[in-house]
């Protein structure tokens, strides 16, 4: 069985690398978060071999939060690429030696087009750190590697660099959770945020009933819509309350005759409604609180709009 002891050190090697640059927040991180947010055109994040790697990752956490970014290589930016960089752009760079020939190269045309130039480097008086408009110290003590010399506490460190960059970003634009949701349709994360409306039942799907219908025709809309319920309305369409499976067995098991009565003497009143503009989640956290399967949706005036249901939140995997 291999030792776990360097395993263990490297650990909390690289730990310390990222703590250490909490210390180091100061005006020039503000500065730099400024520039991001005040980017009228995209943010371009470059960096060879390792250091690549870790930009696009943090292209990828800036774009999937609401920042347009993508990663360019430095390599091929030197043979005709730099065309995709405009004067209303962001440019972060990162090179821990902050003398990466391939970045060093790129380095006069930046200036001549004119985009804003941040650094991560470990190398705070480089010839990337001296061009950069902000340049934002990234170094560290040692790196994991036993030889001190495979790029792992400062690869580490970069990256948590760019993540709080990017999360700083996030806040001072506002983003907020139905941002999210609308730039990830495809993943869970986003449909747990999407709107509640977009998963509703509506229209002829929705079963509604009026106060007086009888509970020959409530029991027909409640087997036609399959959802195990239905809303009972208002003569305007205002929610006046719901009739569940459940209310059908306790009403006979009260031995009374149910055919005999209307869907006001079944009814729920005042059920739980929610707006349409309600999260997937948060509806999802009220069925389970209160262990129910389907709420109301309603409108402002409390007219009802639909139903969503748990198997509807099922049917996107969010559960």
């Amino acid at each position: 069985m291999p030792d776990l002891t360097l395993a263990r050190k490297v650990l909390q090697t690289e730990a310390a690398a990222v703590l250490a640059l909490a210390d180091r927040l100061d005006d020039r991180f503000a500065e730099a978060v400024q520039l991001v947010v005040r980017c009228k055109g995209r943010v371009i994040v470059t960096g060879m071999g390792k250091s690549g790697i870790i930009c696009r990752k943090i292209a990828a956490t800036l774009a999937s939060t609401g920042t347009p970014a993508f990663f360019l290589h430095p390599a091929e930016a030197v043979h005709g690429d730099l065309g995709v960089i405009q004067a209303d752009d962001v440019v972060i760079a990162m090179s821990y030696s902050g003398e990466t020939e391939e970045l060093t190269r790129v380095l006069e045309t930046l200036k001549r087009i004119g985009a804003p130039l941040i650094a991560l480097t470990g190398g705070s008086k480089s010839t990337l750190a001296h061009a950069a408009n902000v340049a934002l110290d990234c170094s560290v003590s040692e790196e994991a590697c036993p030889m001190n010399l495979v790029p792992t506490a400062s690869t580490t460190a970069a990256l948590a660099m760019g993540d709080a960059l990017a999360m700083t970003v996030l806040v001072e634009k506002g983003f907020k959770p139905e941002d999210f949701a609308s730039l990830h349709p495809g993943g869970k994360l986003g449909k747990r945020l999407m709107r509640v409306e977009q998963l509703m039942a509506a229209g002829d799907a929705l079963p509604v009933v009026q106060l007086h219908t009888s509970m020959k025709d409530v029991i027909y809309e409640m087997s036609r819509k399959k959802l195990g319920m239905t809303s009972v309305v208002e003569k305007d369409g205002r929610l006046a309350g719901i009739i569940t499976d459940g209310d059908l067995r306790r009403k006979m098991g009260a031995n009374t005759s149910i055919m005999d009565l209307a869907a006001k003497d079944v009814m729920t009143a005042n059920p739980i409604a929610i707006p349409q503009t309600t999260l997937a989640v948060e509806a999802l956290a009220m069925m389970e609180q209160r262990k129910i399967t389907s709420i109301v949706v309603i409108d402002a005036n409390r007219r009802v709009e639909g139903v969503v249901h748990l198997h509807d939140l099922w049917r996107t995997g969010m559960v």
